[in-house]
């Protein structure tokens, strides 16, 4: 009779769930260009397969997935790519690619061996580029509003909660006279009642459209919200990065919007020297730039871009840590002036605040810095918008920013 023998199975890195390694590597593929030189950034850059491979094996190595004797012989290898570390890496590389997380820059093709071939089979990684899916967009922007809020609540089309009623089936309000549109969600009691009061005439009961009474429930509306991130030079200027936790907070956003509010619409704007919109898929390898801050041209495109939507509410959340230093002027020359606030350029961007006021669009502004010439220029604002300012951190700036989205309420954070 043969005999099996069962011993502890001991995982390998073959075991290694796709969905961990995004885990481990989230907060280096949303990098702002903090990490490579702040005092000369390139907006235009764009992580390498090279930062791709260093970044995998840094994280194997912190989560203690790799053997001291493979970590040696990769120290001591001429080149750590070619040795056992580095065909790990490169296969792990294949693996996020094929599990539809990355994909070859724009320019490669899988099939092309002049130009690097798939994400993990590369000849010059200092070279190629990859891009992040929108199934990896989606992942990270679901970890961080994980992170952020923990698991939310489900919620239907139109979801925001306000002050007006309106006729449907769930019933939380008070009884009201029928008027035309109203969905016939009648109070039976009461229109009966109402219609008792002339008598019955040949033992009929007889129901005039003035007796009818429906009941009303709470009135739910969708927004679009335009998420304006500054990518001015500050925001990688002072010791800290700023603009990695902006944008993890424009994906947490992004990703509760298209799974709890159905009914909203969000696209992104990114204001420096000038302004423009950026698809969500582009954002999250967008760089920081040596660029000034124009308020007034990342809230005249913002408003361009709201008044395609057919929303009850329209709301532009600004996240920013300067006053404004630059504008537009007619002749599409862009001027500046970083020293103080200066009163060309208030006076264009309060314009266009003014104009955001007429249209009925708020404006929540989330400041990462405490310049009081920030802070008065802020106040001003919210004060003109009816909208709210916060004074915030890179540390809790998704929570403010994602619960303020949800309460719909205004409240004084200290």
């Amino acid at each position: 009779m043969p005999t099996i023998r069962y011993s502890k199975y001991e995982s390998t890195l073959d075991d290694l769930d796709m969905a961990d390694l995004m885990r481990m590597l989230q907060d280096r593929l949303l990098q702002s260009g903090f990490e490579n030189d702040p005092w000369d950034p390139d907006p235009d850059a764009r992580q390498t397969m090279l930062d791709l491979y260093e970044a995998i094996a840094e994280a194997l190595i912190r989560e203690g997935l790799v053997t001291q004797d493979i970590l040696d012989r990769a120290m001591e290898s001429e080149n750590w790519l070619q040795s056992e570390l580095g065909e790990t890496v490169r296969e792990l590389a294949g693996r996020l690619e094929r599990e539809g997380y990355l994909r070859p820059g724009e320019g490669q093709s899988p099939a092309d061996g002049e130009t690097g071939g798939g994400v993990g089979e590369t000849p010059d990684p200092g070279r190629a580029t990859f891009e992040l899916t929108d199934k990896a967009i989606d992942f990270l922007g679901y970890r961080t509003l994980t992170d952020v809020l923990g698991a939310s609540g489900s919620a239907s089309l139109g979801a925001h909660d306000t002050e007006q009623l309106t006729t449907g089936v769930e019933t939380t309000g008070a009884s009201k006279e029928y008027e035309f549109g109203d969905a016939l969600n009648l109070d039976v009691p009461q229109t009966f009642m109402r219609a008792a009061r002339r008598g019955m005439g040949d033992g009929r009961l007889i129901l005039e459209e003035d007796d009818l009474v429906v009941v009303q429930s709470e009135y739910t509306s969708s927004c679009a919200t335009v998420v304006m991130l500054d990518c001015s030079h500050s925001m990688i200027l002072y010791g800290e990065d700023r603009f990695t936790p902006a944008k993890q907070v424009a994906l947490a956003l992004a990703h509760l919007i298209r799974t709890q509010y159905r009914g909203d619409t969000i696209q992104f704007v990114l204001f420096h020297n000038s302004a423009e919109e950026v698809p969500l898929a582009k954002l999250a390898q967008s760089q920081v730039g040596p660029y000034h801050t124009n308020t007034a041209e990342g809230l005249r495109l913002a408003q361009k871009l709201l008044k395609r939507q057919n929303k009850d509410m329209k709301q532009i959340v600004m996240i920013t840590d300067g006053k404004p230093s630059a504008i537009t002027l007619p002749n599409g020359r862009v001027y500046k002036n970083a020293y103080g606030l200066d009163p060309l350029v208030l006076g264009e961007t309060l314009r266009e605040v003014g104009s955001c006021r007429r249209q009925g669009i708020q404006v929540n502004t989330f400041m990462l810095a405490r310049d009081p010439e920030l802070i008065a220029f802020v106040q001003r604002v919210s004060a003109m918008t009816r909208g709210k300012a916060y004074f915030t951190t890179p540390h809790t700036i998704g929570r403010y920013v994602l619960q303020d989205f949800q309460s719909r309420r205004t409240k004084l954070v200290n």
